[in-house]
């Protein structure tokens, strides 16, 4: 970035009338590229394209690369370099010697006059670097969470914009959302896939009890209820790929106290355990055919009848 270079910006940047600078050309108000207008905005700097079929409205960075490409790449053609930091290196070395170089016919260099005619024109640079913002677009899911498509990942916003079009604007570090040119949310960008960043105050009532859920809330929940029923939520939750997955049927599992009673879901998880199958269905199964009343004492063993045709275990010896 130029301005960076220079440490200041100037009043006014003349860019060609280029198609990525441009959108629509207009010798009294050109619609600017809105990427470009953002950078604009951010450095209080303005931008002034030249007019299309103008040159003299142009500055003269076109000689000044022509100097440069016989100042600097002439230099490097014949040269062979094994990293880009040492490329990157070796141009900053000549371009800084091109500009402490004296001018022809004058006593002074471009750098020096840079210092005593211009730099004190320019503008303080602002306290952060400007990002480049992409944008997308989604519709607020029933949950108050749009979707970054590019990350796969999830952030909230007020309640009251569910089901409605938003669009995102999101940098390396932010993640902007706008709905009707107004922002709405912002949140620090999450780069991991399917996971949700939440605002607590964005939620609907409902919605903020959901959000509290977590492995330790259940466990809790569980173990003031028995080490049975708290063993049970354990296996429950680390039978899943993720813990998320595992809420739902935990909390159905804890809310069976309240309609059975909890003894009766003591020894219903008791039993589930012993038969290693965990989930919510498996509950309900034991409770609405009381199965958890029935006995857990082992069949009693019997022994085979006498017969003829029952060899017996002495016949192998």
């Amino acid at each position: 970035m130029l301005c960076v270079f220079f440490e200041g910006v100037p009043a006014a940047i003349v860019p060609d009338n280029l198609k990525s600078a441009v959108i629509k050309s207009s010798r009294f108000e050109p619609t600017i590229n809105e990427t470009l207008a953002d950078l604009a905005e951010h450095y209080e700097t303005t931008i002034l394209p030249a007019r299309a079929y103008k040159p003299r409205d142009k500055s003269l960075a076109e000689g000044a690369v022509k100097i440069l490409y016989r100042r600097i790449y002439v230099h490097l053609k014949q040269k062979q370099f094994y990293s880009l930091e040492e490329l990157n290196q070796q141009i900053w070395d000549l371009l800084d010697a091109h500009n402490h170089k004296k001018l022809t016919g004058r006593p002074y260099s471009r750098y020096e006059l840079f210092i005593e005619d211009e730099k004190q024109k320019l503008r303080p640079l602002p306290q952060e670097r400007f990002e480049i913002k992409y944008q997308s677009f989604a519709t607020v899911m029933q949950n108050g969470h749009a979707l970054l498509s590019q990350d796969k990942s999830y952030y909230s916003v007020p309640y009251q914009y569910i089901r409605k079009k938003v669009k995102l604007l999101y940098t390396k570090t932010s993640v902007e959302i706008f709905y009707k040119y107004n922002r709405i949310a912002i949140h620090p960008r999450n780069y991991k896939p399917y996971d949700y960043t939440t605002i607590a105050e964005h939620l609907a009532s409902t919605h903020q009890f959901v959000a509290d859920w977590s492995a330790s809330r259940f466990m809790d929940w569980a173990s003031s209820i028995d080490q049975a029923v708290a063993d049970y939520i354990i296996q429950i939750i680390e039978s899943r790929n993720h813990p998320e997955q595992a809420y739902k049927s935990c909390l159905g599992i804890l809310n069976f106290e309240k309609k059975v009673g909890k003894q009766r879901l003591i020894n219903a998880c008791k039993r589930a355990l012993d038969f290693r199958i965990y989930s919510f269905k498996a509950i309900q199964n034991i409770l609405e055919n009381n199965l958890d009343n029935a006995d857990n004492e082992q069949e009693e063993e019997f022994e085979l009848p006498n017969h003829n045709n029952i060899r017996g275990k002495n016949y192998y010896k």
